[in-house]
């Protein structure tokens, strides 16, 4: 739904993306990540009960427990962020935000039968 780029992600500009994501997506119930630093800060925490959504840690030690997330950060190692020569962090951000437009708008995704994210959220609002 969105990709940020940066050296460092403080907690703030997390709950920037995550308040923009939710203006475009709706609330979720739940938020499931690892143990970053910036999802463990007080300020995201705060967020989070503030907006009644639950985060949900993965075990230190343990990516599969967030698999879905794991193969996509993969597929952006291994389609786009190998094999381009990047210049500078905004390359890398124009870069990531028209892969993110192709990853959900163009590119067919088997674990969802064939189509589009876009094609699954219009079957599925």
């Amino acid at each position: 739904m969105g990709i940020e780029v940066d050296f460092s992600l403080p907690a703030e500009r997390v709950i920037r993306s995550l308040n923009q994501i939710i203006e475009w997506r709706g609330k979720p119930k739940r938020i499931r990540s690892d143990n970053g630093p910036e999802y463990i800060s007080h300020l995201l925490k705060n967020w989070a009960e503030q907006q009644s959504i639950e985060l949900a840690y993965i075990q230190p030690g343990n990516p599969q427990q967030n698999a879905y997330i794991e193969r996509y950060n993969r597929t952006v190692r291994y389609e786009w962020l190998a094999c381009d020569n990047i210049e500078s962090l905004a390359e890398v951000q124009e870069t990531a935000t028209q892969w993110l437009w192709t990853y959900n708008n163009e590119r067919p995704h088997m674990g969802l039968g064939g189509i589009t994210p876009k094609q699954k959220l219009a079957l599925h609002p």
